[in-house]
């Protein structure tokens, strides 16, 4: 069994078809889903998927472009649900930072403070992370850091810096979506033999980073299994090998 750790289920773009999605995904041996709080306007809509389908778990998170609606009473009313696994999405991304230098700075300043509070949020209630981070490396792993004591967790979609890859001593793991069967992907391709194999888990992102074949187009849990073989191909491992030690993993961070 493959477990898709990182899909955005509460997603318009799945509303009409999550029945037929979610099969088949079963048929192409997905069977476990976390959705990632990102967007606060859909929590719960994520947790009532998970509360109508066995298989499907959530977070409670908000992501760094949204830090200015954070409100952590709002995700506390969340996190003790039984369905809910982890804290996340959460961390930066300075990718889309204003062009004026204090505006910008400012901007830092917010996502640093509600990336800080969601990680003493994961701490005080012994979840694990959901870590978003684009073009900020050095503050998130800082931040990581800095803040001891949490449950560890993943950088999702893992962007192939070499300096975070020091994050597995601290209980993280790594994120590999549909961005490996890329061809312009060569950092992550060539830095993912290097990644412990107990610390791998596979996400698609969805209904985003669609993998090759299929750019362009919704992605879907299903595509799991692309990404699978990629990373086969890319460690040497078979892929039996590897889906087990991505399950086995996934276990033992988000304990479902």
């Amino acid at each position: 069994m493959i477990v898709d750790t990182h899909v955005h289920l509460d997603d318009d773009r799945y509303t009409d078809d999550l029945d037929d999605i979610l099969n088949r995904a079963y048929a192409e041996g997905v069977g476990r889903f976390i959705i990632p709080g990102a967007d606060p306007s859909t929590l719960q809509r994520a947790v009532d998927i998970s509360e109508r389908y066995e298989d499907v778990f959530f977070a409670v998170g908000v992501h760094p472009y949204d830090a200015h609606s954070y409100d952590r009473v709002f995700l506390e009313r969340f996190v003790s649900h039984e369905k809910c696994v982890a804290v996340g999405e959460c961390g930066l991304d300075y990718y889309r930072l204003p062009r004026d230098e204090e505006s910008a700075k400012e901007l830092k300043k917010i996502q640093k403070e509600v990336f800080a509070d969601q990680i003493e949020l994961a701490k005080s209630c012994q979840k694990p992370l959901i870590v978003h981070i684009r073009d900020a490396s050095r503050d998130s792993q800082n931040l990581l850091e800095s803040l001891a004591g949490t449950k560890g967790g993943v950088l999702h979609c893992y962007n192939a810096d070499h300096q975070l890859l020091k994050l597995s001593e601290k209980g993280f793991y790594f994120g590999i979506g549909g961005v490996v069967t890329f061809k312009n992907a060569k950092k992550l391709t060539a830095v993912l033999p290097k990644i412990p194999s107990d610390r791998l888990l596979i996400e698609t992102d969805g209904p985003y980073l669609t993998p090759h074949p299929y750019r362009g187009k919704r992605n879907e849990p299903a595509y799991c299994r692309l990404i699978l073989e990629k990373m086969a191909r890319l460690t040497g491992v078979s892929e039996d090998e590897l889906e087990l030690l991505c399950r086995e993993n996934t276990m033992r961070l988000f304990r479902i």
